[in-house]
């Protein structure tokens, strides 16, 4: 911003500049930042910000993410997996029904497979980790398969 636009341009000549004539506009009179949260600005933080201060749950030490690793997909995008020509094909009425797409999740970057969504009637053999009650019961109402792997 340039110069003159400034506040202290405009407030030059004028003794409060803005900040009152009384209760004088001194240094951090509540002190810096969120200073006094449990003390004198208690009110606020209990009215605005309910939750702030406290625990909840329990700790866990030595947390590794990746032994929480679970990224899931829903029956809706398994399709979408199917590289486009080939998906083309099984789809097809009229096409020999000896092969169906295997879909092996966990090199794609999922692990549990959620029931959400629609599946065509097409047979389907999923790999993965976790599948729900839900999505394996679509999938084998689909004619398909769920094998577990580790």
């Amino acid at each position: 911003m340039p110069t003159h636009l400034s506040k202290t341009r405009k407030h030059r000549g004028h003794v409060s500049a803005g900040k009152g004539r009384v209760g004088k506009h001194r240094k951090h009179p509540g002190g810096r930042g969120l200073a006094g949260g449990q003390h004198h600005h208690r009110t606020n933080l209990d009215k605005y910000h309910p939750g702030y201060f406290g625990k909840v749950g329990m700790r866990y030490f030595h947390r590794q993410a990746n032994h929480f690793w679970k990224p899931i997909i829903n029956l809706d995008k398994l399709w979408s997996l199917v590289p486009a020509e080939k998906r083309e094909e099984y789809l097809k009425e009229g096409s020999k029904k000896d092969t169906v797409p295997v879909l092996d999740l966990v090199p794609l970057g999922y692990s549990k497979v959620l029931g959400k969504g629609r599946l065509p009637s097409v047979p389907l053999v999923v790999r993965a980790r976790w599948v729900s009650k839900e999505a394996e019961r679509k999938i084998t109402e689909a004619g398909g398969v769920v094998e577990l792997v580790a």
